[in-house]
């Protein structure tokens, strides 16, 4: 097996505090893996745990075959880009990159791996400045370009592009991705796990996202996966902007028909699906999650419509955000930009719910109803 392996690994620190309870994960060779999570979830912890720069207290860490627990981390074929950039402040862009390789390669050598990454992220003219004439985004290149000389077999990186501004987050986003792609091309070790506590970040640049909280896992999948198919409450909640309506409803249960009750007149009739995975549960109430492009504006009364007073309206340039209530609850919907219609606080509206695209929530544990099934 190649790639990196976590089995049960647990944190744990002098004063008793447990900052992650036993991570299992398994990173495929060549895989750009997101670790997505709200600060203080362990994210941060865990990188550092494969990078050496922490303990592991329990559990085992294996990078290409070997358990590392108590290998340094100059010897773990890692390379790692931090938030702050780490550059030395005295010497130039080229000896920063160069200086891993003093001592280790020859001169010709160094000299082809500086050029050759410089070339890749497009600071060949920065080489002989020193960081401090450097922008944050070509400082944060600098730091790639060190981590890429050293031809390392996976390269972690930690909030990397937090310091930068929003456009310049987005073209080094698409750049780090451009790179991960290159380097799989070449057929050189290009597993990348990749810090961040924007989802957005995590949604557009992983293969595949893994989502903490609380120092433990909620979900590893594809991006696409943890959209639509959210394990539990967390992620549907957490992934995904705006976010997924959540709201605890009462469920009416009448011959074998199941609907959900929607404040004083709302009524919301649950697909065969719904139904059948609520036919066990217990409680009286039940947690329902939808996306907000699943609530459709529609003309008047009809199946699963209901209506709904416009809030607050969020003009996005191509879209528009509408927060409605309904009978006491606030919905988000998605709608498109109409030239024809411009929606007015306080304006009545007759929403759909599709429900073949809703998921149900255990309001205790927060599980999708789903997985029971």
């Amino acid at each position: 097996m190649t790639g990196i392996q976590l089995h049960s690994v647990e944190k744990v620190y002098p004063n008793g505090f447990k900052a992650l309870h036993g991570i299992d994960l398994d990173i495929r060779e060549g895989e750009f893996m997101v670790f997505v999570g709200p600060s203080g979830c362990a994210k941060s912890t865990l990188l550092r745990m494969i990078a050496g720069l922490e303990s592991v207290s329990e559990g085992e860490i294996i990078i290409h075959n070997q358990c590392v627990n108590d290998t340094m981390p100059k010897d773990r074929g890692i390379a790692m880009v931090f938030q702050n950039y780490a550059l030395y402040p005295h010497m130039t862009v080229y000896k920063n990159m160069a200086f891993s390789l003093i001592g280790k390669e020859s001169k010709q050598e160094i000299d082809r791996r500086v050029r050759e990454a410089a070339e890749k992220l497009e600071i060949t003219n920065l080489l002989q400045r020193k960081p401090g004439q450097l922008s944050g985004g070509q400082c944060q290149r600098v730091a790639v370009g060190r981590a890429i000389v050293r031809k390392p077999k996976v390269f972690l990186f930690d909030e990397p592009l937090s310091n930068l501004d929003a456009k310049l987050r987005v073209s080094m986003r698409v750049q780090l991705i451009d790179l991960h792609n290159q380097l799989k091309r070449e057929g050189v070790g290009a597993t990348m796990i990749y810090v961040t506590h924007d989802q957005v970040e995590a949604m557009t640049m992983g293969d595949r996202i893994c989502v903490l909280n609380r120092g433990e896992i909620m979900q590893v999948d594809k991006p696409v996966n943890l959209y639509h198919h959210p394990a539990n409450k967390f992620v549907a909640e957490f992934i995904g902007s705006p976010s997924m309506n959540l709201h605890d409803l009462p469920l009416l249960r009448d011959h074998g028909a199941v609907s959900l009750r929607l404040g004083d007149n709302g009524v919301l009739n649950l697909t065969p699906e719904l139904t059948d995975q609520v036919l066990s549960y217990n409680y009286n109430d039940v947690c329902l999650g939808i996306r907000p492009e699943y609530l459709r504006i529609v003309a008047g009364p009809a199946d699963n419509a209901v209506q709904a007073t416009i809030m607050t309206v969020e003009r996005m340039g191509n879209e528009e955000l509408l927060h409605c209530d309904i009978g006491g609850y606030r919905f988000i919907t998605r709608v498109a930009t109409r030239h024809d219609w411009d929606p007015l606080l306080g304006e009545q509206i007759w929403l759909h719910f599709d429900l073949h695209r809703a998921h149900l929530f255990d309001k205790e544990t927060g599980l999708n109803l789903k997985q029971h099934h």
